[in-house]
């Protein structure tokens, strides 16, 4: 069931006029990605609005505000700094953000003739960049962004169950080495900084290369592994070779790395297949991917 909070256009303009009068002349229109954890919306031709869409996403509000003007000079493509801070009202219940808004359109709009291997590439400079940023200081994995560089072990039981209600489609042995080996290793380094939803909608390109990177709900600190999975949900065997080879990271960490993208994958598929088949067909292809990568290394 999604109980997500619907928010209209109605109400951020409301809001924005009573707690940032500056900007009640500005046109307010929807973001057509908006995201799964936030609602989003641009204001004016220079700013985005972020508007947690449930209690369970505000924790990432105030972690942004915190984090992100200290990694954004470190990194070599730009990402989201805030602006300003709004807090309850209008009927919405929760504290909300004001960005400046960042050029570049979602890899996941753009038309098919985008070469990965130089995305690839693009995206291990920015993730070589983030992972050696210090972190002694940074937020701890946890619920707060979902344990993205925790331990994959927190997910063992809905891996399970999806892949046991997958059994139509899915190899149930093969699914089940992949993530005990995946489960066989921890991270044995200092935790670093990760972003934790390197996916296509959260990558921003502009002629032909990687030109932002935004929503660091699920960043923290902990094991890199998480930021891996474009290498099977959007790469194919020569960029993922490329990506591969430009991130200095061990087999364990890339064993790690598809757990994380097989466990999202099955909980998709299980969830929207029969209902959003554009979704079931993303984890088809994912698993595809892990399972080929896999038996390519055994």
């Amino acid at each position: 069931m999604d109980d997500r909070l619907v928010v209209t256009i109605q109400q951020v303009r409301a809001l924005i006029s009573s707690q940032f009068p500056q900007w009640a002349a500005l046109d307010v229109q929807p973001v057509d990605l908006s995201g799964w954890d936030n609602r989003s919306f641009r204001l004016g031709d220079d700013m985005l609005i972020r508007m947690p869409s449930a209690e369970r996403y505000v924790a990432q509000v105030e972690k942004e505000h915190r984090w992100l003007p200290v990694l954004a000079p470190l990194l070599p493509v730009p990402i989201p700094v805030p602006l300003a801070l709004g807090g309850p009202g209008e009927d919405y219940p929760f504290s909300w953000s004001v960005y400046r808004w960042l050029k570049g359109k979602p890899l996941a709009r753009h038309p098919g003739n985008i070469d990965l291997s130089v995305i690839a590439m693009d995206v291990a400079a920015f993730l070589t960049a983030l992972h050696n940023i210090d972190a002694s200081d940074g937020p701890r994995a946890g619920a707060h962004n979902f344990h993205r560089g925790g331990s994959l072990a927190v997910y063992d039981g809905e891996v399970r169950a999806s892949t046991a209600r997958l059994v139509d489609e899915v190899d149930q042995a093969l699914a089940m080495e992949i993530w005990q080996l995946a489960l066989s290793s921890h991270w044995q380094g200092d935790g670093v900084w990760v972003h934790g939803d390197i996916a296509e909608g959260n990558l921003l390109v502009q002629d032909g290369h990687l030109s932002a990177v935004i929503d660091f709900g699920s960043s923290g600190v902990g094991d890199p592994s998480s930021d891996l999975i474009l290498a099977w949900n959007l790469l194919e065997a020569e960029s993922l070779g490329v990506f591969r080879r430009a991130l200095d990271l061990d087999e364990a960490t890339w064993q790690r790395g598809r757990g994380w993208a097989l466990w999202k994958a099955l909980i998709v598929l299980d969830a929207e297949r029969g209902r959003n088949e554009k979704m079931a067909e993303w984890s088809r292809r994912t698993i595809r991917q892990v399972f080929a990568d896999h038996s390519s290394r055994a």
